[in-house]
């Protein structure tokens, strides 16, 4: 009986360090890298480089990659394709490529599968049910990934869509003051942050290192695909197709988004009393029956009992 809790402590003590490695893994300004690599400039050996790496980076991602090559073998190209999309839409958390995205569900699998038959299998004492369990794990850790891309997808594109009404303003007043619609973008990326104003900044740096401004908008749209963005960047296409004044066209979409962004105000307050229905139904409404009914009930059992 020692044994199996040996490995459940072993187990649970490997995913509690992924965790904290997963946790710790926040991207480093690569200037204020440079500046303390220069700072601390002295002879160190391989070990104390690859010690000063996170703790992700120096266990968990040459591991994925390891695996990665197993998992693209099995994954038709039509879904890599698909995860490097996903990936992009998610801004690229933690700069995972595809190759570290495969390799990661891959790592998830394998550790799901083993929590799975040690704590239903070995401390249940019954292997077969185990085995049937870590199969099942497997295929959950597998896709527990797929459900946290997509978690982080879904909040990008709800932070481009907050942040459009106020980036349009800013960009609208830039450009009537007498700003290029470049200049004007430059603007916004130094007056904002966020995941929009992240995409409007590599879109300037594809523009500077010489892809045309139509191509590096449709970027911006594929890399987002949020429907408002996707109409503003289709306006502006259109409009330096057919010469109209760009101030002209961001003006009208500003206003168009302020009125879309009303709309959305009014729809979710029009949703609240239903969404507030159900805990209404489920824990109020019981708690006002069992004070208002319960003494009636009370006295009513007592008085069955008199007459009995």
């Amino acid at each position: 009986m020692a044994l199996p809790l040996i490995i459940a402590g072993i187990a649970a003590l490997a995913i509690l360090f992924i965790f904290f490695g997963l946790a710790g893994s926040r991207p480093v300004d690569p200037v204020q890298a440079r500046l303390t690599q220069l700072g601390s400039m002295q002879a160190r050996t391989l070990e104390e480089l690859e010690l000063q790496q996170p703790f992700f980076e120096r266990t968990v991602r040459p591991l994925a990659l390891r695996l990665s090559g197993a998992v693209q073998r099995v994954t038709s190209p039509r879904q890599t394709s698909r995860t490097e999309r996903r990936l992009a839409q998610a801004g690229n958390p933690a700069d995972l490529k595809t190759t570290d995205f495969l390799g990661l569900k891959a790592v998830a699998a394998i550790v799901a599968a083993i929590i799975a038959f040690v704590l239903l299998g070995l401390l249940g004492n019954n292997a077969v049910f185990g085995v049937l369990m870590a199969l099942v794990g497997a295929v959950v850790g597998y896709l527990l990934p797929e459900f946290w891309l997509g978690r982080r997808i879904k909040a990008r594109r709800k932070a481009i869509l907050l942040a459009i009404p106020d980036t349009l303003d800013l960009l609208t007043i830039s450009v009537r003051a007498g700003l290029g619609f470049d200049a004007a973008l430059g603007k916004v990326v130094e007056k904002t942050v966020g995941p929009l104003s992240d995409e409007f900044r590599r879109g300037l740096a594809e523009i500077r290192v010489g892809k045309s401004r139509r191509e590096a908008l449709r970027d911006i749209v594929a890399r987002t695909e949020v429907p408002a963005l996707a109409n503003f960047i289709g306006a502006i296409i259109q409009a330096e197709q057919l010469g109209v004044s760009i101030s002209k066209v961001l003006q009208v979409q500003s206003e168009q988004l302020r009125i879309e962004r009303r709309q959305r105000a009014e729809e979710m307050a029009a949703k609240a009393p239903i969404k507030m229905l159900f805990p209404l139904v489920g824990c109020i409404f019981p708690s006002l029956f069992i004070v208002i009914l319960g003494p009636a009930v009370i006295l009513i059992v007592l008085n069955i009992g008199k007459a009995q």
